[in-house]
């Protein structure tokens, strides 16, 4: 019996010479949503689920990340923002937008609103990451190139294959505080030396990332647009965790925006608190009542 092919959701468009994964559903204002380090499109489901009714909801995968292909350059933060742009230029949305960052993604989101202000219409940052003053120890070439060199070793080995879903689902298990079933494209999209190799990298560059995004600031001020930044909070009272809390307030008193709390959620605020991630978007421009979810 012949297997059918699994349909891939979306469309796979060549930007910037990558063929990157992208998934837009619904309809009105463009509202972009881009995960953290090493995830994919469908972390974002419930999120979009709530937002389509409402928006024209975009998801796309990084090079190397879910269904795209990856770059042969490892990632900086000005190619990532810049990627958020010609994203929504491939799919004719020319006007300001709505860009949602979580964790590793904040750097992008907030990089995109200072280096293309005119096409930013709001900024939600989602337990977004916070580096106060990064300094990078090694040469950003030197740290890139043990990490590529890692992640070809291991690929060598068949950790991919062997392990990394099994990583993935721990991982996701670590960053929430309820219980999600595994989603049916996170075995099928966590096991090549792709995605492996593009993980790797992501967190090899993030220092050199931080450091970009604070020297960026002082000389592209951010445009001004709604901004809100929503922090998790599992319920601990312990040192680490409200001091995290007092650094989400901080960057959103930086930013000059709104500051709310997620809770109970862990780190993928997506999944475990995704009518908050909604109500943040919508809340932006006064659509909160809007939201499909009520207020908690």
């Amino acid at each position: 019996m012949t297997r059918r092919p699994i349909r891939i959701p979306g469309r796979i468009h060549t930007i910037d010479g990558i063929r990157l994964h992208v998934l837009t559903e619904g309809g009105g204002p463009p509202c972009v949503l881009s995960g953290g380090l090493g995830m994919a499109w469908f972390d974002w489901d419930a999120v979009a689920a709530l937002l389509a009714p409402h928006r024209t909801v975009i998801r796309f995968d990084r090079p190397g990340l879910g269904l795209s292909a990856p770059s042969p350059a490892a990632p900086t933060l000005l190619a990532e923002a810049d990627r958020i742009a010609h994203v929504l230029d491939a799919l004719g949305h020319r006007g300001p937008a709505t860009v949602v960052g979580h964790s590793l993604a904040g750097f992008h989101a907030e990089a995109f609103a200072r280096l293309h202000p005119h096409r930013c219409a709001g900024l939600v940052l989602v337990d977004a990451s916070v580096e106060e003053d990064p300094r990078p120890v090694l040469p950003g070439a030197v740290r890139t190139a043990w990490a590529s060199g890692l992640a070809a070793t291991l690929s060598a080995a068949g950790v991919p294959r062997a392990l990394l879903p099994t990583a993935r689902r721990l991982i996701g298990r670590a960053g929430t505080v309820g219980s999600h079933p595994p989603h049916p494209w996170e075995s099928a999209g966590y096991r090549t030396s792709r995605v492996l190799r593009a993980c790797v990298l992501e967190n090899a560059t993030y220092p050199y990332q931080a450091a970009e995004l604070v020297a960026l600031r002082p000389s592209h001020p951010l445009p001004a647009v709604p901004v809100a930044v929503l922090a998790a909070y599992d319920g601990g009272e312990n040192a680490r965790d409200l001091r995290w809390l007092e650094r989400q307030r901080a960057l959103a008193t930086e930013l000059g925006g709104r500051f709310a709390v997620a809770a109970p959620a862990g780190h993928l605020v997506m999944a475990d608190a995704p009518e908050a991630v909604a109500r943040a978007v919508l809340d932006l421009s006064g659509k909160g009542r809007d939201a499909a979810a009520p207020r908690a």
